[in-house]
C-alpha cells in the first residue's frame, strides 16, 4: 500500500497530477517525476488559444518550483525514460546530470501522445503544435500577416484556425475526411462548426487529403494547390507506447491497462492520452485525449497506491473546445455508431445501444452541468429524459 518509492514518467497535467495526489493522500515514499521538457510542468489546451494572443508562459505554469521542495517531490526535467527493466524494477533515464537508474514500486506512465505524421511529401516544412517551444514558435511566425495552412480538422486545428483569423491572417483548413472533427462530434454539431468558421472568413477543404508541402502551398489530392507560407500540421495523435512495448507490456491504441488502471505488470500503471482503458459502459477499450481523463486516472492510481483503494475507474469523461466566441462542450462519450437527434439549437444529444451516450453542447454551460450530472447518475436514459432535464 504505501511503499518505498514511485516513479512517474511524464510531467504533463496526469503525471503532474499523480504526484500531487498521492501527497494528498498520505504517501510517505519516494516519488520522482521524470519530464521529458525543460521548465516547469505546464497547461497545454491554452497552447493552441490564450497563450498565442498574450504569449503568457508564466500564466501555464501549473505548480510553482516550491512545490517540489515542500512536497518532497524530485522532479527532473528534460529527462527521458529510455528502459525499464520489470525483474530489477528499475527505470533507466538520461538527462542534464546523465544516466541514471531509478528503483521503483509502483511505475505510471504518462508518456502522452506525439503528433501523427501522414504519408505527405515535405511535411518537414510544416510545424507542430504540441508543446510550449512550439507554441512559442508559432507565436513568433503570427507577428505578421500570413497566408495560413492548417493540416487537420480536428480541435487543435480548428481553434488555431480562429486565434490566425482573429490576427488577421489568411488562413486555410484542409481535413481529409468529409466533415470537420469528425472523430469527437455528430454530424450537426460539425455542420454547426463548418458554418461558423466560414463566416469568419476561415477556407475550408473537406474531403481532399493534403499530399505535398511546398514553400508557397499545399498541393491537395485532387490536383488543386492552397496557397500557403506558413503550415501548421494538426492531423492527429499517435500514443507514445515504445517504451511500455519494449518492457514487454501489452500495448493496442494506446498501454493497455485494466480497469484499475494497472498494466499487464502490476506494478505498473498507465494513465492519460496514452492508456487504453475498459469503457465502464461498454466494456471495450477506449483511448481518450482528455485533461480531464489524465487527471481522473492520476487521482484513482494515486489513491490505490497510497491507500490500497480498490475502485475501478468510471469517471464520466468530459471534454471542451474553444474555437473564437463558440465554445463546445461534451459531457460522455459517443462511439462511432451512436446515433444523434438535435434537441435544440446548440444542443445535440447521442445514443447508443446502452441509452443517452453523451451530449454536445455550445456557449450552454448550465445545460452541460445538467448532462454531466444526468450521465453521471448511472441510469439508462432515454430523449424523454433528457428533454425534462434541459427544460427544468
Amino acid at each position: 500500500m504505501n511503499g518505498q518509492s514511485v516513479v512517474i514518467i511524464g510531467a504533463g497535467q496526469g503525471g503532474l497530477q499523480a504526484a500531487v495526489s498521492l501527497r494528498q493522500n498520505g504517501y510517505q515514499g519516494a516519488v520522482t517525476l521524470v519530464g521529458g521538457e525543460p521548465g516547469l510542468p505546464y497547461q497545454r489546451p491554452p497552447l493552441s488559444k490564450a497563450y498565442l494572443l498574450d504569449g503568457r508562459a508564466e500564466a501555464l505554469v501549473l505548480r510553482p518550483e516550491s512545490f517540489f521542495a515542500s512536497k518532497q517531490v524530485t522532479y527532473l526535467p528534460g529527462t527521458w525514460a529510455d528502459r525499464i527493466d520489470r525483474a530489477a524494477r528499475r527505470v533507466r533515464v538520461r538527462g542534464p546530470e546523465g544516466e541514471q537508474d531509478l528503483p521503483y514500486d509502483d511505475l505510471i506512465l504518462a508518456t502522452g501522445t506525439r503528433n501523427l505524421r501522414p504519408p505527405i511529401d515535405g511535411l518537414e516544412r510544416a510545424h507542430d503544435l504540441r508543446t510550449l517551444a512550439d507554441a512559442a514558435a508559432l507565436s513568433a511566425a503570427l507577428a505578421r500577416p500570413r497566408q495560413i495552412a492548417v493540416i487537420g480538422g480536428g480541435f487543435i486545428g480548428l481553434e488555431f484556425a480562429a486565434v490566425a483569423r482573429k490576427l488577421g491572417h489568411a488562413v486555410s483548413v484542409i481535413e481529409a475526411a468529409p466533415r470537420l472533427m469528425s472523430r469527437a462530434v455528430s454530424a450537426a454539431m460539425s455542420r454547426h462548426f463548418e458554418e461558423y468558421h466560414r463566416a469568419l472568413g476561415v477556407a475550408l477543404h473537406l474531403g481532399v487529403p493534403a499530399v505535398h508541402v511546398g514553400a508557397q502551398a499545399v498541393g491537395l489530392a485532387d490536383g488543386r494547390e492552397v496557397a500557403a507560407e506558413f503550415v501548421l500540421l494538426a492531423a492527429g495523435v499517435r500514443p507514445n507506447v515504445e517504451l511500455a512495448e519494449a518492457a514487454g507490456l501489452a500495448t493496442g491504441n494506446g498501454v493497455i491497462v485494466d480497469a484499475a488502471l494497472r498494466c499487464s505488470d502490476p506494478a505498473i500503471s498507465a494513465l492519460g492520452d496514452c492508456a487504453s482503458f475498459p469503457d465502464p459502459r461498454s466494456g471495450r477499450l477506449l483511448r481518450l485525449e482528455s485533461v480531464q481523463a489524465a487527471t481522473d486516472h492520476a487521482r484513482l492510481i494515486a489513491a490505490r497506491i497510497a491507500l490500497g483503494a480498490g475502485a475501478d475507474y468510471a469517471a464520466l469523461p468530459w471534454f471542451w473546445s474553444d474555437q473564437g466566441d463558440q465554445k463546445l462542450q461534451i459531457a460522455g462519450y459517443a462511439g462511432p455508431e451512436a446515433e444523434e437527434e438535435t434537441v435544440a439549437e446548440g444542443i445535440v444529444a447521442r445514443f447508443d445501444s446502452h441509452g443517452l451516450a453523451a451530449v454536445e453542447t455550445v456557449n450552454n454551460a448550465r445545460i452541460h452541468m445538467k448532462a454531466r450530472r444526468l450521465l453521471a447518475s448511472g441510469a439508462p436514459v432515454d430523449l424523454a429524459d433528457l428533454g425534462e432535464v434541459i427544460a427544468a
